[in-house]
């Protein structure tokens, strides 16, 4: 088994955002309209390639160079971290003693065209693995494991038709490496949201390890599902039509810091984050630039509640590489590693590596929330399980909307 790592926005700015029901089997819509400052697509339909060019970052003196903000340079200083070095190379190292770990150390600097879009094709998906055993840990509540249901490509251009869904890089001691996101609304800023939802071991290591670094998040990327060979020669629009959002706040979980491990641990049940992002250019909130955001549900409904659930996300390892967007759609059942833990949810689903921290989604009163994301599924990749998204969860995401 392992890691596979409401206020509306504008009118003009965006379409509902819709689940559609076909018989039994849900098929998700995340429409938007993608708009450019004035509001409006532009003739080709297209999101503005302007997102994606670079600016400078933080303070600096109009050279061109990338600047880190002064209270994130103070905090690294406090650390005994050499600030100039970390911006040309020094946040390569890992050591146990700058590896930071408490949740109030969290630092992302950003520093400019680091994401280009080669080295976000490279970005290999979290393996982390953990034992058939551990999954009928608790049986009793457990509901039998379900039938594999194959992922489906999402349609092309994804920000006509899931415009919320994207690709999380980091860098980790392994090399960069890739998860899913959900662009979600913010209640304190409402059609302004830059927060992102994802796993919360695609931000942090866990009871070992400490914060990745130079996390940023991709809305809709590779938006025409293109292959590797034509990505070769692919404008930067094209890969990243929005360009890429540095996450200058992340949390997660205290259950998933204390007790995340390389085998989920203690803390899989709680494997959720919240990232908190900024464009390297522009001033608009990454909602008014997708033109989409989703609800979450924090409401944790059993399993008997939900007559079909959906994840999206782009997997990474084998047969898939991560290029492309891909949905699972499936009844969930319960899945339970712990008498002590919550149960989780579970779906038949394909996906492998790489779809860690994608949305999974349901319809609540005619709309569509986001209820879970891809956390854990088995070595042969027959099905995801997510977390629960109760009260914890809620106070987190709370907490980073009031911040």
């Amino acid at each position: 088994m392992q890691f596979i790592p409401g206020s509306a926005t504008p009118r003009r700015a965006r379409r509902r955002t819709v689940l559609a029901a076909t018989g039994l089997v849900a098929a998700l819509a995340l429409a938007a309209t993608a708009c450019d400052g004035s509001g409006k697509t532009d003739a080709a339909g297209t999101p503005d390639a302007a997102a994606s060019q670079s600016a400078d970052s933080g303070s600096g003196s109009g050279d061109g160079k990338a600047r880190i903000p002064a209270d994130i340079a103070d905090k690294l200083k406090e650390h005994g971290i050499d600030v100039d070095k970390w911006q040309r190379g020094g946040w390569k190292n890992w050591d146990k003693d700058k590896w930071l770990s408490e949740a109030k150390d969290f630092v992302n600097p950003v520093i400019k065209g680091l994401w280009q879009p080669e080295r976000m094709k490279s970005a290999q998906e979290a393996n982390k693995t953990v034992s058939t055993q551990d999954a009928a840990a608790d049986q009793g509540v457990s509901d039998p494991a379900p039938q594999p249901v194959r992922a489906q490509a999402e349609k092309t251009p994804y920000h006509e038709n899931a415009a919320p869904v994207g690709k999380v890089f980091f860098d980790s001691p392994q090399g960069s490496m890739v998860c899913s996101g959900t662009v979600v609304k913010d209640v304190n800023h409402p059609g302004k949201s830059n927060l992102v939802w994802t796993a919360g071991h695609c931000v942090h290591a866990g009871r070992d390890g400490g914060w990745y670094r130079n996390i940023a998040f991709v809305p809709a990327y590779n938006d025409l599902g293109k292959s590797a060979a034509q990505l070769s020669d692919a404008k930067a629009s094209e890969v990243s039509p929005y360009g890429a959002w540095w996450a200058d706040w992340a949390s997660t979980s205290s259950q998933w810091i204390q007790g995340g491990a390389e085998t989920g641990g203690a803390g899989a049940a709680y494997d959720y984050a919240v990232l908190h992002v900024k464009p390297e250019s522009g001033s608009r909130s990454l909602e008014e630039t997708v033109g989409a955001a989703l609800d979450v549900d924090f409401s944790a409904p059993t399993t008997t509640q939900v007559a079909t659930m959906g994840a999206w996300g782009y997997p990474a390892a084998p047969p898939y590489n991560g290029l492309n967007m891909f949905r699972c759609v499936d009844r969930p059942g319960r899945l339970s590693l712990s008498p002590s833990l919550p149960t989780m949810y579970r779906i038949g689903c394909t996906m492998t590596g790489g779809s860690s921290g994608g949305g999974w989604f349901r319809v609540v009163d005619g709309r569509t929330k986001l209820v879970s994301n891809t956390s854990i599924g088995p070595a042969d990749h027959t099905w995801l399980a997510g977390p629960q998204l109760g009260r914890g969860a809620e106070a987190l995401y709370q907490n980073m909307s009031r911040t």
